[in-house]
């Protein structure tokens, strides 16, 4: 299943927390792509909500680009740019490989910042390349993005790509997503 989710921006922080939860109940490893927040961050807000780091594997395109410190630690990856989609996309591949067998999960927790790097054009070919990676590879996908933060182009091609799009608010309702 591939998913993009929507909400007002003011919800995003809530949507990224309810969708990690679903997801770490229904079983599945997740690999958070982060373009949005350092994994530090990531670590504390998940921690908050008793998600511990050893349950998931973390790219992190943040940290670097802003000048944090990047520890080494086999559950993170670390790319040092957004835009650098090359090194994204090789470290998304290389993590997914190297995670343990068994049902797995991409959360994406930004599309509309990835906006923010680089054209439309590119970033939908990029997000493109992932989804049909995610489905050859039977993997499941979460995209979230702030509701006004896609163009319409991006969101039509994006609508295209995954299987279904969501409100928040439908995912509060009905936590059920893999």
């Amino acid at each position: 299943m591939l998913c993009l989710i929507v909400a007002q921006a003011e919800n995003v922080h809530d949507m990224n927390l309810a969708v990690m939860k679903n997801i770490v109940r229904s079983s599945c490893t997740p690999l958070i792509v982060t373009v949005n927040k350092p994994q530090k961050v990531l670590v504390k807000m998940y921690g908050k909500e008793g998600i511990p780091p050893e349950s998931y594997y973390v790219v992190d395109a943040v940290t670097q680009y802003s000048g944090g410190e990047c520890p080494p630690s086999p559950r993170i990856r670390y790319v040092n740019n957004p835009a650098n989609l090359t090194d994204l996309g090789i470290a998304i591949t290389e993590t997914l490989k190297k995670m343990p067998a068994g049902k797995k999960c991409i959360l994406f927790d930004s599309v509309s910042m990835l906006l923010i790097h680089m054209p439309s054009a590119t970033t939908s070919k990029f997000l493109h390349f992932v989804v049909n990676k995610l489905k050859l590879d039977d993997i499941h996908g979460i995209f979230l993005s702030v509701e006004k933060g896609l163009d319409p182009v991006v969101m039509s091609q994006m609508s295209a790509f995954v299987d279904r799009v969501m409100d928040y608010d439908d995912v509060v309702k009905k936590p059920c997503l893999l």
